[in-house]
Formats: structure tokens, sequence, C-alpha cells
């Protein structure tokens, strides 16, 4: 979907947003309907309305959340409406230099953590699920691969 507001002209995005301080309540309706081509729920509050206008007018012009942030909300979405405690695990951090094995079918495998991806064989890769993929043959969470996280439905046990 694409906008009137762009990354490169940032200063038309925010003069959009400020302006909906001064709206009315009718007014934000409006922009609600044609933002999200539906009615708001009957009784939010005009500060959660203004604040939706804003983050959905923002989200048109620099862009949604990541696929991978949509569903760790919709899993914690999920916990929370079954009451299971919520577990969140940041992501882990290598340091350049880090030296990732694995043995895979009786071969030791060798990463090497860079500053912009990682070493394998002795060439560059965007990701360690690049080189899981190159190691497997198929594709892999190259996390999970390398056992730097565990599988979902060991995480929860």
């Amino acid at each position: 979907m694409k906008s009137k507001f762009s990354a490169s002209n940032p200063e038309t995005l925010d003069s959009e947003i400020a302006a909906l301080t001064g709206a009315s309540r009718a007014n934000l309706t409006s922009r609600w309907c044609a933002l999200y081509k539906t009615e708001p729920p009957r009784r939010i509050s005009r500060e959660l309305l203004r604040r939706a206008i804003a983050y959905r007018l923002q989200e048109l012009a620099l862009g949604g959340l990541k696929p991978a942030t949509r569903r760790l909300l919709a899993r914690v979405a999920a916990d929370a409406l079954a009451r299971r405690p919520i577990a969140l695990s940041p992501a882990p951090t290598l340091a350049p230099g880090t030296v990732l094995l694995r043995n895979w079918h009786g071969t030791e495998h060798q990463v090497i953590v860079r500053n912009h991806g990682v070493e394998f064989q002795g060439r560059q890769y965007k990701s360690l699920s690049h080189v899981a993929g190159r190691i497997t043959g198929s594709k892999w969470s190259g996390p999970l691969f390398f056992g730097l996280k565990q599988r979902a439905e060991a995480a929860n046990d």
C-alpha cells in the first residue's frame, strides 16, 4: 500500500502527526475510517485514537513490523490468552571473532562471527541461516542449528 509520505520527506509526516493533536474527535474518527477501512472501537479514548492514527501514518510511510516481530507478538498474545507465563529471551549477541562449532553427519563445521555476517570455509555469509542451509542442503534457522536457541516446543517444557 503506497502512501503520500516517504522516508525521504519526514517533514510531511511530522506535520500530519502534529496536526492530530488539535483534531476534533469527529475528524480523528474520520481519519481512522480512511486509514483502517473500519470504524474505530466504540469506547476508544481520544488519545488512543490519535496514537493509533499516528502509528498507521508512520506504518504507511516507513513500513510495518517485521514478520519476526509479528510472530513474537502473536505468541505473546496467545500465551497471555491461555494464561501461560510469558517468557521472552533476548536474541544472543555474538562478538566478532566468536567461533561456533557444529558437528553434522560426522563432519565438524566451524563458523567465525565477523562484523557484518559470518565466515564459513573462507567465504562471507550474511547470516548463520545461510551457512546452516549450505551445510544441510535445506532451510534451517541458523541460531537453532548452531545451538544458540532452543526449539519452541522444548522451550515451553
